[in-house]
């Protein structure tokens, strides 16, 4: 497989089968992006339906179907200077190895002054992502939207899982400085650290969303949408599937209430090829990617000091 070096990571651009395309509008030099694009294919702790590690691959094939240019934000993704460098290798059967590569590969992205963005894969991968922007922006505060709480202690004994990721993302962050938006599915102790302590713990995305959008103005953000905070009705492709989801276009809308938020990472997953209808997720999921690069994407930066990039990209 044709490979190349981001920080510790080992990335490959290429998949059996045949060459992986890049993601739309993927145009600029790694070295000069303000977006990084990494494909996080992991769900070694996925405990309904596996296949969310196929995600990244389908989502970039979707993204082709698209138009480069978003008409409720009048930019296009090539202005947005984003750099798709391919897929992380991950060891399947090794969930801590995993996430060290991924915050190795993250960290290395944030060091070069450029922003993460994550297509997964299960949840799970977020958790190294937030850590790694958390290394350079301590008053970091996370916004999630997504079906499940996902603030279990342990989940089938494991302390790292996609059922307890948010609780290791409030251990990083502070629960304070968490917005979970979209939450319709959890337990009851979930439900109660939830109401007791994140700062934002609704199903109402749209007041969730508002809510986000005034009290982080000026604060770094990390942004994650796992696909499933739409109804399965509209996005059937996904690992745990939760009826009585916003639409569509809801998500979307709550998304652009963010769009001056300073947003430093960002990540969607959950997408599951394996049980998708055609491309119907995975288009979704493409249109999500493409308005948050725009969103938050500066353009191509100037250059970066040589010696920092040289050790971001391995060389």
């Amino acid at each position: 497989m044709g490979a190349v070096e981001i920080g510790a990571g080992h990335i490959y651009r290429e998949r059996i089968g045949g060459a992986a395309p890049l993601f739309l509008g993927s145009l600029a030099e790694p070295e000069r992006a303000s977006i990084v694009l990494l494909g996080a294919p992991f769900d070694g702790t996925t405990s309904f339906v596996p296949g969310t590690r196929f995600g990244p691959a389908r989502v970039r094939e979707a993204s082709i179907g698209l138009e480069s240019y978003s008409p409720a934000l009048d930019r296009t993704l090539e202005e947005a200077g984003l750099a798709d460098v391919g897929d992380l290798e991950l060891p399947f059967g090794n969930v801590s190895a995993a996430l060290e590569r991924i915050e190795g590969a993250c960290r290395a992205v944030v060091a070069m002054g450029a922003k993460p963005f994550l297509v997964g894969g299960e949840h799970l991968v977020t958790l190294p992502a937030v850590r790694a922007c958390h290394s350079r922006f301590k008053d970091l505060a996370v916004v999630q939207f997504d079906a499940h709480a996902d603030l279990r202690d342990q989940y089938l004994g494991e302390h790292d899982s996609h059922a307890t990721v948010m609780r290791r993302v409030a251990e990083v962050v502070g629960a304070e400085n968490l917005y979970q938006i979209g939450i319709r599915s959890g337990t009851r102790e979930e439900f109660a650290f939830g109401r007791a302590f994140s700062a934002v713990f609704t199903e109402d995305v749209e007041a969730g969303a508002a809510r986000a959008a005034e009290e982080l103005a000026g604060r770094p953000v990390y942004l994650t949408v796992d696909i499933d905070v739409v109804d399965p009705g509209f996005a059937p492709g996904t690992g745990t599937p939760e009826p009585g989801g916003c639409r569509p276009q809801e998500l979307l809308a709550a998304l652009w209430r963010l769009r001056d938020l300073d947003v430093v990472g960002f990540d969607v997953v959950e997408v599951n090829p394996l049980v998708d209808t055609g491309f119907v997720t995975s288009l979704l999921a493409a249109k999500v990617v493409r308005e948050a690069a725009i969103m938050f994407g500066a353009g191509d930066r100037e250059d970066v000091d040589g010696k920092e990039e040289d050790e971001a990209f391995g060389r």
